[in-house]
């Protein structure tokens, strides 16, 4: 039986931890996809690839991949795992289910610069937290954020339910 994403504990950990670091975990100051590991991690998802940082996605006795505390990297890695945690890229933010991934390119550079995870949905619009700007229930949009641009681009990242 395959191990089944469990959003609603992704969603919890986002709630109790928004403002917070956990001590379990290392703190950066660039901390948004620390957090979102840690959301995905409290979710159910599956660790793998260690111990090299630029394989798989894990951390243990303090060291990480890059695809733990990259929001870049971990882009890539989801949209390209095949077994454990994976994601695909969507089209449109209704299609994001609690604990799903977005990504940002403040820039629309094609470098991802920031992500967060969808912890409610109220009409169809998916509301975020984050770290590093800590957020809790802010609109996706992010057009109230210092690091908007027009040229600001999404990543809608929908998690596999089955991390078979």
């Amino acid at each position: 039986m395959a191990k089944m994403y469990n959003r609603q504990a992704a969603v919890q950990y986002a709630n109790l931890w928004w403002n917070r670091r956990n001590p379990a975990f290392p703190n950066f100051d660039v901390d948004c996809t620390n957090y979102i590991s840690q959301c995905l991690l409290a979710g159910g998802a599956p660790m793998r690839g260690a111990p090299s940082r630029d394989k798989g996605w894990w951390i243990q006795q303090g060291n990480w991949s890059f695809s733990w505390s990259v929001a870049h990297s971990l882009r890539w890695y989801l949209e390209g795992s095949k077994t454990g945690l994976k994601g695909r890229r969507v089209q449109n933010a209704e299609e994001l289910e609690l604990g799903d991934i977005i990504f940002y390119d403040f820039q629309g550079n094609g470098r991802i610069d920031h992500s967060v995870i969808v912890t409610s949905i109220q009409n169809g619009i998916p509301y975020v937290n984050a770290h590093t700007s800590d957020s809790i229930n802010r609109p996706y949009f992010y057009e109230d954020s210092t690091a908007y641009t027009p040229s600001m681009t999404y990543f809608f990242i929908h998690i596999d339910d089955s991390f078979a």
